[in-house]
């Protein structure tokens, strides 16, 4: 079950790896729609998305037997990325398991 405790537990383990990116107020969509409308800049992630927060917590959650297996993913984009780039920096064999339809510029 996530709880407060547990999403704090994961925000200690990935703090050091994650760009915090900011919110900004967009005057357009504000004026657009009469509120106050402020985007996450999640693409300023280095995969640019921000499922890089749950691929990193759960591979800093691998035991050292699970981090020599190395890790699968099955992803058509962003998790696969974050995956990728995460185990590939701590020196973590990763396949990525991807659909032959997946568009190019997924696949680096």
């Amino acid at each position: 079950m996530v709880t407060l405790q547990t999403i704090k537990a994961a925000l200690g383990r990935i703090r050091e790896s994650i760009f915090i990116s900011p919110f900004v107020r967009s005057e357009t969509f504000s004026r657009l729609t009469g509120n106050s409308i402020f985007f996450k800049l999640e693409n300023l992630q280095m995969t640019g998305s921000y499922k890089e927060r749950g691929a990193l917590n759960k591979i800093l959650l691998l035991t050292e037997d699970e981090r020599r297996r190395g890790v699968i993913a099955a992803s058509a984009g962003n998790h696969a990325q974050a995956v990728a780039y995460h185990a590939t920096k701590r020196g973590i064999a990763a396949q990525i398991c991807m659909p032959l339809t997946t568009p190019l510029v997924k696949v680096s």
